[in-house]
């Protein structure tokens, strides 16, 4: 067990004594029966106690502040995700206030908090900055405990409010917190960056891109690959009030969750959905995304056409920045995110330096995806690209070999009519604040709806008719005082034709 020599005393040093031991936890929040550490109650200490914490000259403790004075009493055992954060705050002589419950294992805390100007301290945000970092190191999974005494592990990852690390106090403090929750290279690779925004032996403009980088690697919250279960049935209840019919492609997506859920990890392969414009694909990517209970972020590959705008670029250049990829992770805030790739058949139209279906490759293997700008390696596992394409044949060989593939035809005339009946118009006079009785469309009016747009493919026309129809119902409504409108098949071809 490392020794985590908290403070020094001034007058002689003297080999500290760690008295706690760690466990793992991968609870998201404390209580006093899940508490972030444990101190001896050698006397019942109150359930708000203040002080600080202490190895200033032999023994890891608390210092807490009673009626009689100073009380100091060890730490007996500490969630390995928080050693480092107790280490900075004793470090720091930061004074706090602790929330805990006196059990026969000890006082339980579950809760600090800064006392304000405590003992002339400051954080390096005045307000927030320690619960946000309780929050992230809550949210994050336990580190990786190593058999070393190296004094350069820390503790963290992330989650919380609406704080971002921005300044170089702020990002200094957070690296001593939670390096070590952090994947590897990118603890490695941070350190390497807070160098240089902190040196005086390079250009401000390149301490100002370092500093930059940092701000936006340590606001995304880098998580495992561990993905938790997911309810079949609700996913399957999703599907079927995102989407009308497409059995095959349901149960395709059925089978994808079925597979998270034996392995935990995300399948080898994104989905490919190929059909004709206007059939739902989009859709399909989206009820995927909010049954996976993840951010997602779209790649519109028809206005991309050089790899640069996917890798970022270099810092050599003034106005450097990074690629669309990198701010969708920073956008997010996690790693673990949907890449909903639209029209993927348009990736081999790059007309600048390269071809952006290459860059697409190493984001798709998830074996690592590197930024121009932010010049690291970044974790993709937790990605999960579904791609859509009108037409799967423009799609060159070795994009479609990363994608499972699921063929959507177009939609017959009958799925078309139930479709415009029980999908688009309901919707449209929801969201006009509608009654159904007001607009009422015969199933003549409805087959004269789809015959009218039978030379399109997919549902689009379908829906802008359906919000055609509902606006001149709603404007006979209000204008001309009628109860209810009826649309046969005469008047849908007044109408529209």
């Amino acid at each position: 067990m490392p020794v985590f020599d908290f403070k020094n005393s001034p007058v002689e040093k003297k080999e500290a004594v760690c008295t706690y031991t760690t466990f793992v936890s991968h609870e998201n929040s404390a209580s006093a029966d899940k508490p972030i550490f444990v101190i001896e109650n050698n006397r019942d200490w109150r359930h708000h106690s203040n002080g600080i914490f202490t190895n200033f000259n032999a023994r890891t403790s608390f210092e807490f502040e009673t009626d009689e004075g100073t009380v100091s009493a060890d730490i007996l055992k500490i969630d390995v995700r928080f050693v480092n954060l107790l280490k900075w705050l004793g470090e720091n002589r930061i004074k706090v206030r602790l929330s805990g419950k006196n059990t026969p294992e000890g006082y339980c805390v579950y809760k600090i908090r800064e006392l304000a100007f405590g003992g002339g301290t400051k954080l390096s945000s005045e307000d927030g900055f320690l619960q946000y970092m309780i929050e992230r190191l809550l949210a994050s999974e336990p580190p990786v405990i190593k058999d070393t005494d190296d004094e350069d592990d820390d503790d963290f990852d992330e989650s919380g409010d609406d704080m971002k690390i921005t300044s170089i106090q702020s990002i200094t403090d957070f690296l001593a917190c939670a390096g070590r929750t952090l994947p590897d290279n990118i603890c490695l690779w941070a350190r390497r960056n807070l160098a240089v925004a902190k040196s005086h032996e390079v250009s401000p403009e390149e301490r100002r891109h370092a500093q930059r980088a940092l701000s936006i690697m340590l606001n995304i919250q880098w998580k495992s690959n561990f993905f938790e279960s997911i309810d079949p049935v609700r996913a399957r209840q999703i599907l079927d009030e995102e989407l009308y019919g497409m059995e095959s492609v349901k149960q395709r997506i059925i089978e994808t969750v079925i597979q998270i859920n034996r392995t935990h990890t995300l399948p080898a392969y994104g989905l490919l959905i190929a059909g004709p414009a206007g059939t739902g694909k989009s859709q399909v990517a989206y009820a995927v995304a909010r049954i996976l209970k993840l951010p997602w972020t779209t790649l519109d590959m028809s206005s991309i056409n050089d790899p640069e705008q996917l890798t970022g670029s270099s810092r050599v250049y003034a106005n450097a920045k990074p690629g669309i990829i990198m701010e969708a992770f920073e956008a997010s805030g996690e790693s673990n995110l949907v890449f909903i790739i639209n029209e993927l058949d348009k990736a081999n139209a790059g007309k600048g330096n390269g071809n952006p279906a290459d860059v697409l490759l190493t984001l798709l293997d998830n074996l690592g995806f590197t930024d121009n700008y932010m010049e690291c390696m970044i974790p993709t596992v937790g990605v999960y690209p579904i791609a859509t394409a009108n037409d799967k044949s423009k799609i060159s060989a070795p994009l479609m070999s990363r994608f499972a593939v699921i063929d959507i035809p177009d939609y017959t005339k009958e799925e078309k009519q139930i479709i415009f009946t029980k999908f688009a118009l309901p919707k449209i006079l929801k969201r006009m604040g509608m009654k159904e009785e007001e607009c009422v469309v015969t199933p003549a009016g409805v087959a004269s709806v789809v015959e009218l747009y039978s030379h399109t493919t997919g549902i689009r026309d379908l829906e802008q008719a359906a919000e055609h129809i509902a606006a001149n119902a709603l404007y006979q409504i209000e204008v001309d005082h009628v109860d209810k409108v009826i649309f046969d098949e005469n008047g849908v071809r007044k109408l529209l034709g």
